[in-house]
């Protein structure tokens, strides 16, 4: 009897658990319904936007840009300065006699090697003079040895024999003056080097210290340029430059510090600073202009952009990026400068791309046509 009674309670719950959830299909089927609707007509609505953006882009294809994707690359601050190309060594060469030009076997632009001739001065006079000198010197050399004789056999005196001493070397150093005088009655070169003038003419009669030729030696050459006072502890342990000589299409060289002055100059505040360049090919001629260029630091990982990409306002700075299409207003910071790029220290990243022209006229959000992408500067050429 009590077996017969629990299956019917049984049986009784489970009629009632099935009458419940066939109670629930109802229920589910009008939410998967709506379900169904709402992802139908978000779909629909995706659609309807995507075709009015395509309607609106086909009558209103948006504004003519170009973009540059943002890669790091080394940025330098640098300062480019004018310099001038001097002679390595400029020599005037003086005259240490007097007398009239007898020759001049060299002529201006003429290669030339320590020791060779330049002029010659009538040496007339001054070997007249070392004659005499040296007959002069001979003849009291004589007496001495005389006075030496009679000194050792005590018929002279001491005094005697000290003051012709005197007098020999004093001769002795006249007749060695006028040797001097006679040698260098021929003028010749102290230095190797270029003759870049000469000051006499034959016949020409030249006194003590009148000019007679400069030398240059060039196959090394020296930059000097001026270093503003707010740059020079920039530059104290540069060692290394590069130099651009216009009149040599705009070569570019290397060159080396050789010295920078500890006093400025007095008519501006300026130091100057000496560079070393070796000119084998005689290709640098002094009074040719170059422009310094000296890297004062390098960063070799930075996010630039040119400079005419950037809207200023007052104290913001402002650019535009592409995205999707559509324009994005950026506020970045900015830190060096190099030529025509500026580092972007705040506001742009890695891979975005930037609106570099035809960013003048954009608004947030604005429909952009792309008509080219860059990755490079250069690319614009």
């Amino acid at each position: 009897m009590n077996a017969n009674s629990t299956n019917d309670e049984n049986q009784t719950v489970g009629k009632k658990i099935l009458r419940f959830i066939w109670s629930l299909i109802p229920f589910f089927i009008l939410v998967m319904v709506i379900v169904i609707m709402g992802v139908m007509c978000g779909a629909k609505n995706k659609a309807i936007k995507q075709e009015r953006a395509q309607a609106l882009k086909a009558e209103d294809p948006g504004i003519n840009v170009v973009t540059l994707e943002l890669i790091p690359k080394p940025l330098r601050d640098r300062i480019n300065l004018p310099g001038m190309i001097e002679p390595w060594v400029m020599l005037d060469v003086l005259s240490e006699v007097q007398g009239k030009i007898t020759a001049k076997p060299t002529k201006e632009g003429d290669k030339i090697n320590q020791g060779d001739v330049l002029v010659t001065v009538d040496q007339n006079k001054y070997d007249n003079a070392y004659r005499s000198s040296k007959a002069a010197y001979e003849a009291s050399l004589s007496s001495k040895k005389r006075l030496e004789q009679l000194f050792a056999k005590q018929l002279s005196n001491k005094s005697d024999l000290d003051n012709m001493t005197a007098q020999v070397e004093n001769l002795k150093a006249v007749m060695d003056n006028a040797v001097l005088d006679l040698e260098n009655c021929t003028i010749k070169a102290p230095i190797s080097g270029i003759i870049n003038r000469i000051h006499v003419e034959t016949g020409q009669y030249v006194n003590i210290a009148s000019k007679i030729a400069e030398i240059i030696q060039i196959d090394k050459v020296k930059v000097k340029v001026g270093i503003p006072e707010s740059d020079i502890n920039s530059i104290r342990n540069v060692n290394h430059f590069t130099i651009r000589i216009d009149a040599l299409n705009e070569r570019e060289i290397d060159a080396k510090k050789h010295f920078l002055s500890k006093i400025a100059g007095k008519d501006a505040i300026l130091y100057d600073l000496e560079l070393a360049v070796n000119n084998p090919n005689l290709d640098l001629l002094p009074g040719m202009f170059a422009r310094v260029e000296i890297i004062k630091r390098e960063i070799p990982e930075s996010i630039s952009i040119p400079i005419y990409a950037i809207i200023s306002n007052n104290d913001s700075h402002i650019v535009y990026i592409e995205n999707d299409g559509l324009a994005h207003r950026r506020e970045v910071e900015l830190g060096l400068q190099d030529g025509w790029l500026m580092q972007v220290t705040k506001g742009l990243e890695k891979g975005e791309k930037v609106v570099v022209t035809g960013q003048r006229n954009l608004n947030e959000g604005q429909l952009l046509n792309v008509v080219r992408r860059i990755k490079d500067l250069e690319e614009m050429n």
